[in-house]
């Protein structure tokens, strides 16, 4: 017979197992929303409402269907530009910003927006 200690430690280990593998998709959306806190995007941008530069929904319906949108999104943010959307330019935002990898995760999420 197996003693309590180790009935308890078996529990314990299955919550933990059982709590990580629901928690994956929790934290992936909300590491999508603290990369763009982390990269300043959200200083500008909205998920669904203009603020100083267009939404993110505004961003996915005008790049919807275009192979080279991912492409054209990430030269964007890291070079800058101005009359696409408006008067008020979009800063340059480098990798001190936001590392490559996070930014192709983020526009990754905003193209994926309907």
């Amino acid at each position: 017979m197996k003693s309590n200690a180790s009935i308890a430690k078996r529990i314990a280990l299955s919550l933990v197992a059982v709590w990580a593998a629901t928690s994956l998709p929790v934290q992936t959306f909300a590491s999508d929303e603290a990369l763009m806190e982390r990269g300043g995007c959200i200083s500008c941008h909205r998920v669904d409402q203009k603020l100083l530069g267009p939404s993110f929904k505004e961003v996915a319906a005008r790049h919807r269907g275009d192979p080279q949108a991912a492409a054209r999104l990430f030269a964007k943010v890291r070079e800058g530009g101005e009359g696409e959307w408006g008067d008020l330019p979009m800063q340059p935002n480098g990798e001190e910003k936001i590392s490559d990898e996070n930014l192709q995760a983020v526009i990754a999420w905003i193209l994926s927006l309907q």
